[in-house]
C-alpha cells in the first residue's frame, strides 16, 4: 500500500541516512503506524490530503485513549519529521503538523511535609562543621522558602543577623528581603562560628563544600536526601519540597495570599496558587477581600 511504503522508506532514511539507533527508529515506526490507523479509520485517501484539522483530531483521539501530553507531543513530533521527509521527496507540498500541539498536561504539584514530619526532619543531632552547615541549610530552606539556586548563590553578607533577614536575588535578578526564623537564625549563628573550618581563604559564599568553595545545587540535593533518610522520612525529599511546605504551611495558617506571594518572589498570584492545595477561586477571593488595592470601598 502507498501509505505503508512511505513509512518504510522513511524508517530506512532514519536508519541509514540519519544513523539513528534501531530503538529510535522503532519508536518512530510505532507512532506513524498509529497515525496510519487513524488515517484509514478516517477515510483519508493519501498523505497529501491530511490537514491540520486531521492532526488535531488525531491528537484528541490519542488523548481519549489515555496517552499523556508528553507522549502525544512525541507522536506529533514524529509526524512533523515524517512530513518534512515527504516534502523533501516531493510527495507532499506542505507540512500540516507544524502548528499542531498536544493537549496541555495537568500540572503536577510537588508533595509537602506536614509540620510534624518537617520538625522531625529538622531535628538533626550531631556535631562538626558539616552537620552544622547542613542544619543551617535545611533550617533556612524551610524558614524562608528559598529556591535552591537562591540558597547556593548566597554570600555571607546577604544574611543580616541583627535584623534576622536574608537578601536573595530571585528570577529576573529581582532582589527581595525575607525574614529568617528563630531556629534558622540560631543554626546560621552556629554555622558562622565553624565556617572557617571548611571555607577557603577569601571565599565569599555563605555555604561551602568540604573543598572550601561554594556548595553546588547538586551537593545540597544530596545532603537533603541524606538527612531525609537518616531522620526516617518516608517521602522523597528535595530542596523544592521545603519551599512548597513553607508556602503551604504559611497559607494554611495566615490565609494571607499576598504575603506568601511576596515571600516566594512570585510576580503573579496564579503562580503562587501552584504551590498550594487551595483552588484559585478561593485564593482570588482572599486577595479581593484583603489586598488594599483590591478591596471594594464600603458604601
Amino acid at each position: 500500500m502507498e501509505h505503508a511504503v512511505w513509512i518504510d522508506q522513511f524508517i530506512r532514511h532514519l536508519e541509514f541516512e540519519r544513523r539513528l539507533s534501531p530503538q529510535t527508529a522503532k519508536s518512530y515506526r510505532h507512532d506513524l503506524v498509529a497515525l496510519l490507523a487513524f488515517r484509514e479509520q478516517s477515510g483519508i485517501g493519501s498523505w497529501g490530503e491530511m490537514d491540520s484539522g486531521h492532526f488535531r483530531a488525531f491528537s484528541a483521539s490519542c488523548y481519549r485513549k489515555g496517552l499523556s501530553a508528553r507522549s502525544i507531543q512525541r507522536r506529533l513530533s514524529a509526524c512533523r519529521t515524517f512530513f518534512r521527509y515527504l516534502i523533501r521527496e516531493k510527495h507532499v507540498t506542505r507540512n500540516p503538523v507544524v502548528d499542531v500541539s498536544a493537549p496541555r498536561g495537568k500540572k503536577r504539584l510537588p508533595g509537602n511535609l506536614d509540620a510534624d514530619r518537617m520538625a522531625r526532619l529538622l531535628d538533626i543531632r550531631g556535631d562538626g562543621a558539616i552537620v552544622d552547615r547542613d542544619r543551617a541549610i535545611l533550617e533556612l530552606l524551610y524558614s524562608s522558602g528559598l529556591r535552591l539556586s537562591e540558597l547556593t548563590d548566597l554570600d555571607c553578607g546577604d544574611v543580616d543577623m541583627h535584623d534576622a533577614t536574608v537578601r536573595v536575588s530571585g528570577k529576573g535578578n529581582k532582589d527581595r528581603v525575607i525574614p529568617v526564623g528563630r531556629k534558622a537564625l540560631a543554626a546560621l549563628q552556629r554555622w558562622n562560628q565553624v565556617r572557617v573550618e571548611l571555607a577557603a581563604s577569601g571565599e565569599a559564599a555563605l555555604f561551602v563544600s568540604n573543598r572550601g568553595t561554594r556548595i553546588s545545587p547538586r551537593s545540597v540535593q544530596a545532603r537533603v536526601t541524606h538527612w531525609a533518610k537518616r531522620q526516617g522520612i518516608d517521602t522523597k525529599v528535595s530542596p523544592h519540597l521545603f519551599r512548597h511546605s513553607f508556602a503551604t504551611h504559611l497559607l494554611e495558617s495566615s490565609h494571607d495570599l499576598r504575603a506568601v506571594q511576596e515571600l516566594l518572589g512570585h510576580t503573579n498570584i496564579s503562580t503562587t496558587q501552584v504551590y498550594t492545595h487551595l483552588d484559585f477561586q478561593h485564593l482570588a477571593q482572599i486577595y479581593d477581600q484583603t489586598h488594599p488595592r483590591a478591596r471594594k470601598k464600603s458604601d
